[in-house]
């Protein structure tokens, strides 16, 4: 096991609703029959190495990122509070935030990843899940962030807001 980085697909109704009743969007996420929901995709372990090569930060000094690449692991907004998700409670950016971050991840490039990437330095820093002296975690962090990109694209031409969770 290990904390998984997830992202959900959002209407702006839905997330009113979730904000309404927080038991509703863990009803969603954690429905036995429900694990085909297309609007739910996980980074596996990836979302902190993948937050390191898009703001240089790591989950102790996010506060040093900027916005908006600092909302694709840490937005300001919590659904509630009180709720664990599995790592604490859900955070999420709103219709224009998520526009805002896909716009932020349009503009860098695969190459620009390779360049930035540095597994000593990250395993130093002990970016979670301290695995990047491995070949083929650059590799395992570019699948990743294309995953990540091309669901920010979709929130953003659909519309959506984006509800994120470690669990």
């Amino acid at each position: 096991m290990g904390m998984i980085g997830n992202y959900l697909r959002v209407t702006k109704d839905e997330l009113e609703n979730y904000l309404a009743d927080s038991s509703l969007l863990e009803d969603r996420v954690y429905d036995d029959e429900n694990h085909n929901d297309k609007n739910l995709i996980d980074v596996d372990k990836s979302w902190e190495g993948l937050f390191f090569l898009v703001t240089g930060k790591s989950l102790a000094t996010a506060e040093e990122a900027l916005a908006p690449l600092l909302w694709i692991l840490t937005p300001q907004q919590e659904i509630d509070p009180d709720q664990d998700m599995g790592y604490g409670p859900a955070t999420y950016t709103t219709i224009e935030q998520t526009k805002e971050v896909n716009n932020a991840l349009n503009k860098i490039t695969v190459d620009e990843l390779r360049k930035k990437y540095n597994g000593k330095l990250m395993m130093e820093m002990g970016i979670y899940p301290e695995v990047w002296d491995d070949n083929e975690s650059l590799e395992y962090l570019i699948e990743n962030f294309n995953t990540l990109k091309d669901f920010y694209d979709k929130a953003s031409a659909l519309n959506q807001a984006v509800i994120i969770f470690i669990n």
